[in-house]
């Protein structure tokens, strides 16, 4: 959905050779941003934020339903999470509209394409709106990446599960476990990886006073980068043709763990 509604804005941006402000009404003096520009701010902001809620909610869900399965099995609905996702968008939309109430300014980054919050440069009570995203940012970034870790070493412990006496040795790993485990850590790594510099760049610029725009483009574009390469990973690697290399691979090593071994010396 940010995709869609982004695109069209930058295409037309690029087809009339104008940039954000110039293309829609208002923006007309140097440094001005128009009314185009200010709703490219609201989405882009809303539309890194609500992605990462929503990563939260499934993550809080996997580390549940792995950790705690009686109270997931107990508490957790379809109502529940329909509800949570209608408010996690209400409230991402009522805290990225404050830059359009004053809290915030938003800017037009160079070649005229992007429009987002201005990372540094500004009064104190203007910096205020990005160290909270920023710091929002960060705390989604912990919570999701320490549920995701315990989830991990759930998955661990279940692939590393002895099987029951007479199964073949090649069924040791669990190989579904095995499956999620390298997906959510790939994953993970890839978000963690995307939402670092754009944090980073904004506390930089807030309390170092560095005024870069070409360091602030590049963390906006590692937070779409995420939004790009994310899908397509989840695609991949949940293909039958990927699960089934994995599965070779595995059987290849436990079937050379078995021969370095040996047999057992007790003539089992």
């Amino acid at each position: 959905l940010g995709k869609c509604l982004l695109s069209p804005i930058v295409l037309a941006a690029y087809a009339y050779n104008r940039s954000l402000s110039e293309l829609g009404p208002g923006g007309r003096t140097e440094g001005e941003p128009g009314v185009l520009c200010q709703l490219f701010t609201f989405l882009m902001a809303f539309f890194g934020l609500v992605p990462t809620l929503l990563l939260l909610a499934m993550a809080l869900e996997c580390w549940l339903s792995l950790g705690h399965p009686y109270f997931y099995r107990r508490h957790l609905t379809r109502r529940l999470g329909a509800a949570l996702v209608l408010a996690a968008a209400g409230l991402c939309a009522l805290f990225c509209a404050l830059p359009l109430l004053g809290f915030g300014v938003p800017m037009q980054y160079c070649p005229g394409t992007w429009c987002f919050i201005r990372m540094a440069g500004g009064t104190p009570h203007q910096l205020v709106f990005p160290v909270l995203y920023a710091s929002l940012m960060g705390l989604l970034v912990l919570a999701i990446g320490a549920c995701n870790v315990s989830s991990m070493r759930h998955l661990y412990g279940m692939a590393r599960r002895q099987p029951r006496r007479g199964s073949p040795p090649a069924t040791a790993p669990r190989m579904e476990e095995l499956d999620h485990l390298i997906l959510l850590g790939l994953m993970t790594a890839l978000f963690t990886i995307c939402s670092l510099p754009l944090i980073i760049r904004v506390y930089t610029g807030a309390f170092a006073a560095d005024f870069n725009e070409d360091a602030d483009l590049r963390a906006l574009r590692f937070l779409s980068v995420n939004s790009i390469v994310d899908p397509w990973v989840f695609i991949i690697f949940r293909t039958s043709v990927f699960r089934t290399f994995i599965r070779r691979v595995c059987r290849r090593l436990n079937s050379r763990k078995t021969t370095l071994k040996g047999p057992d010396p007790g003539g089992d």
